[in-house]
């Protein structure tokens, strides 16, 4: 036989867990230092360098 579940509580408990998991993604997002964002910004700045090199146009495809 199935437990009888309180609706309120476990709709209480989901948004707890939820906006837990958004906090932690934020605490990752927001939380570093501004050495970190800029070391982070300049290795995707040089990976999309880095793959633009690599492109083929259209002059050196024919």
């Amino acid at each position: 036989m199935a437990d009888i579940v309180n609706l309120n509580k476990a709709r209480k408990k989901k948004a707890r867990a939820d906006k837990q998991a958004r906090a932690t993604e934020n605490r990752a997002k927001f939380g570093r230092p501004k050495a970190d964002k800029a070391l982070d910004k300049a290795r995707a700045d040089k990976a999309a360098r880095d793959l633009a090199g690599h492109r083929l146009t259209d002059d050196e495809a024919e």
